[in-house]
């Protein structure tokens, strides 16, 4: 995981932990003050969203308990790894694009951060500069060069 990977995972921790947790104990508190709680669709929807909270707690604090942080700027460029910054062009239509390969926590294609997991980061890791590599697309098999490889 990258730094900002990690900030982003502890700040959604911290959310559910200072925001949501409070919230919905508070919920849990006003539907027992309705009465009795063994028909109260109130008190069982709180409690089910109690539930999914401190999931979701337990998960984020596990991520960042077995997160490896890496820090891209002292990521490779000889080669395209984890961290680093990847320029690829379409060998069919000549567009570029640029991928940060980084962690599936982290990943958004909208803003060009694909997981190294995801099948183009996967086809692409290990190669260098000038290197073509097949990708497997809903649309075909599709063709890249890498054009260069910077870190992030």
């Amino acid at each position: 995981m990258t730094p900002a990977g990690k900030k982003k995972v502890e700040a959604e921790l911290a959310h559910f932990k200072t925001e949501q947790r409070p919230k919905v104990i508070q919920q849990l508190q006003d539907a027992r003050s309705h009465g009795d709680i063994s028909e109260n669709a109130e008190f069982e929807a709180a409690k089910e969203r109690q539930g999914w909270v401190e999931g979701r707690i337990a998960e984020l604090e596990d991520k960042l308990a077995r997160a490896e942080v890496i820090n891209p700027s002292s990521a490779r460029t000889d080669i395209a790894v984890f961290g680093c910054a990847v320029t690829v062009q379409d060998t069919t239509t000549s567009k570029t694009s640029r991928y940060l390969l980084v962690g599936p926590e982290e990943s958004n294609a909208k803003e060009g951060l694909i997981s190294v997991q995801a099948p183009l980061a996967k086809a692409m890791l290990g190669k260098k500069v000038g290197e073509i590599f097949e990708v497997d697309a809903p649309s075909g098999f599709k063709e890249f060069r890498i054009v260069s490889i910077e870190s992030a």
